[in-house]
């Protein structure tokens, strides 16, 4: 019985010491994989950064494959309860939890009262269509609040995989809308002077939300007073910017993890990843017609440099181009909308960071419009990378850049 039991703790203690190896040297090979420019913001913390989320993805990976959890839910699991940052609410801040028409959201009121009605800013949070949550974002939305004097929404959309395009965007639609329609008589918020934000994945949702509700207009609803999009995800038709090839294995947002999300959020086929990245997913005529908007040529000089030339046009695989041409719609790439759609866009802020693949998308956008006439504040962050919002007031891991980020976007929203 003595010999049984023995027996049985040592191979319990060798399967955990087998894991714990496996586990190492899954996080080693990615570390090793992994690029932390000289230039970017707090090199050691980013370090820091890129272990626990590559342990948190491995480990996930790992309880996925041995049948007990999904590697999603896992990731989403951690971020909820051991990544959590929460606070007592602050005098002079009202927080409230509320559904819009089924939407979850979570409105911050400054209690301060003024003569006139306040600003008002519908927030949708990042994550790549998969992560992210209310949550998550309450420590950024109570900052914009309390320093601009602004009422802030930020909204719980459904998220992929359970959930795909449209379902993210109409989410962020329906309350949007709901917030212009009750903005005056439950906020005090004077509707026109409401603007659509996001980061990343929630950049690219604030975009085409002002696309469509421009393009729907009906007179019953202000549009969006301005568009704020800290580093956009921006389109679907180029992963070989000079940004990709120059911060394709930076952390936290590599080259093929873009890819995944957008597959994520479209329709969930991984199957073409490696397409959309060697480029073959494109029609020679799209391509073309594309290359006006996305020809490296109209970037700055700085952000070109040592690297590739443009690709030569080549052969597509048609198969693949059929199962993502819906994600060259703009609702998904609004980069690629047309001139008269971008025409009528609102007054942007468009923040990009120096060390982060979706760079070039932000600048070749921020052009788009200003070649368009439409009024643009562009911010470039030159030690930041990709998430670095997301690491403002948490303590020791809190980036010196992340101050600058919502600093910039707290002054942008005070002039609306």
């Amino acid at each position: 019985m003595y010999i049984g039991t023995a027996i049985l703790i040592i191979g319990f203690a060798a399967l955990i010491a087998a894991v714990c190896l496996l586990l190492v040297g899954l996080v080693y090979f990615q570390l090793m994989n992994s690029d932390i420019p000289p230039g970017v913001a707090s090199p050691a913390k980013l370090h820091v950064v890129h272990c626990v989320f590559v342990g948190i993805a491995v480990v996930g990976r790992i309880l996925e494959r041995l049948g007990l959890y999904d590697q999603v839910n896992f990731a989403r699991w951690f971020r909820a309860h051991i990544l959590a940052n929460k606070r007592p609410i602050p005098p002079g801040l009202r927080i409230k939890d509320m559904t819009f028409n089924g939407v979850p959201v979570r409105v911050y009121e400054p209690t301060a009262t003024s003569g006139e009605k306040k600003k008002g800013l519908v927030l949708f949070h990042g994550g790549g269509w998969v992560f992210g949550s209310i949550d998550d974002y309450d420590v950024v939305c109570r900052y914009i609040s309390m320093e601009s004097d602004t009422v802030v929404v930020s909204v719980g959309y459904r998220l992929a995989p359970e959930h795909r395009y449209p379902a993210h965007l109409d989410d962020c639609e329906v309350a949007t809308r709901q917030f212009l329609s009750i903005a005056a008589a439950d906020f005090r918020v004077d509707p026109r002077r409401v603007a659509v934000g996001g980061d990343s994945a929630g950049a690219n949702l604030a975009a085409a939300l002002c696309q469509r509700l421009a393009k729907t207009q009906d007179g019953n609803l202000p549009s969006p007073c301005a568009q704020v999009l800290i580093y956009p995800a921006l389109q679907m038709a180029d992963f070989n910017l000079p940004s990709y090839q120059q911060n394709h294995s930076v952390p936290i947002l590599f080259r093929g993890r873009i890819v995944f999300f957008f597959l994520q959020y479209l329709n969930g086929d991984m199957s073409v990843g490696q397409d959309l990245l060697d480029g073959t997913h494109v029609p020679a005529e799209l391509k073309l017609r594309y290359k006006k908007w996305l020809d490296p040529a109209n970037l700055p000089p700085q952000f070109r440099k040592g690297v590739k030339g443009q690709q030569v046009i080549s052969g597509h695989n048609g198969e693949v181009y059929h199962i993502i041409k819906q994600g060259l719609d703009p609702e998904i790439s609004p980069l690629l909308a047309e001139d008269d759609v971008l025409r009528i866009s609102p007054p942007t802020f468009i923040l990009t960071c120096e060390f982060d693949v979706l760079r070039d998308d932000g600048i070749l956008f921020q052009k788009r419009l200003k070649d368009l006439g439409v009024d643009v504040t562009w911010k470039h962050i030159s030690d930041g990378f990709h998430g670095i919002m997301s690491f403002f007031d948490v303590g020791w891991l809190t980036f010196q850049s992340s101050q600058k980020v919502m600093d910039s976007i707290v002054s942008y929203v005070k002039t609306l």
